[in-house]
């Protein structure tokens, strides 16, 4: 009886009507889907378990993803054309950007050339391995902006492990925090998956996101399977994305 009472969940199946603000599903721009047929694969995938809204997010990163607006919205188009021939209209499906904090950033954010998301919130990124120099500046010049700042995935940043007060500080100058569901498991590594339990302990999290790159992270993200006390923490933030993306 125990074991039964303590059985873990599959996630996906309180994915139906979910909002998946942060993926690589546009083609060829990025280290996500190469191909619209691997765009309409991955969106077929998340359709298996009720996800039929995306908001695609491919890199802006100097030097590694020189994207803009009019490549992004090309890659857009493409998929929508290829949705509505092959009956997929139904599907709602928009485009923004992941932006790397590197030194081209504050120049893109005067310029006007980022792509946020519903014009409100600037999902952003750095390196995993230390902070950009210019972070603080730069959430302070997206705030300026009138922008909410998301950092994804912050469980992934090995120099934020055990570092709560770094996280109060992010926190503190109104940094929002969007999980990758798959952190939630070993698919990153032991550490990166401890590290989202510990923020999701601590409430730090305020959204979360697929960030699937590939058919092979769909799979796993199926496979995904949670407490029942981590979904008990995850529901209202799956409703709290849902509610603020849709």
């Amino acid at each position: 009886m125990f074991q039964i009472f303590n059985k873990k969940k599959f996630l996906v199946d309180y994915l139906d009507g979910f909002v998946d603000i942060h993926n690589h599903i546009l083609p060829g721009i990025d280290d996500g889907a190469t191909t619209v047929a691997q765009s309409l694969e991955l969106i077929k995938g998340f359709g298996e378990f009720g996800c039929k809204r995306f908001i695609a997010t491919p890199h802006i990163m100097h030097n590694y993803y020189e994207n803009d607006k009019e490549r992004i919205l090309s890659a857009l188009q493409k998929v929508k054309n290829e949705l509505v021939a092959n009956d997929l209209g139904t599907i709602s499906l928009q485009a923004a950007a992941e932006h790397m904090i590197d030194s081209n950033f504050e120049s893109l954010l005067e310029e006007g050339r980022i792509l946020p998301i519903f014009n409100n919130y600037l999902l952003v990124e750095m390196s995993y391995l230390q902070a950009s120099i210019n972070f603080d500046t730069a959430i302070q010049k997206i705030a300026s902006n009138r922008l909410f700042p998301i950092l994804a995935h912050p469980e992934r940043y090995i120099f934020l492990h055990n570092r709560p007060k770094k996280h109060k500080t992010y926190k503190e100058k109104g940094i929002l925090y969007q999980l990758n569901m798959l952190s939630l498991t070993e698919f990153y590594g032991k550490e990166v998956q401890k590290a989202a339990h510990k923020l999701l302990e601590e409430n730090l999290i305020d959204f979360i996101a697929s960030d699937v790159h590939n058919i092979n992270q769909l799979k796993e993200l199926k496979s995904s399977r949670v407490s029942k006390k981590t979904l008990d923490v995850l529901i209202p933030i799956i409703n709290n994305t849902i509610i603020n993306f849709s």
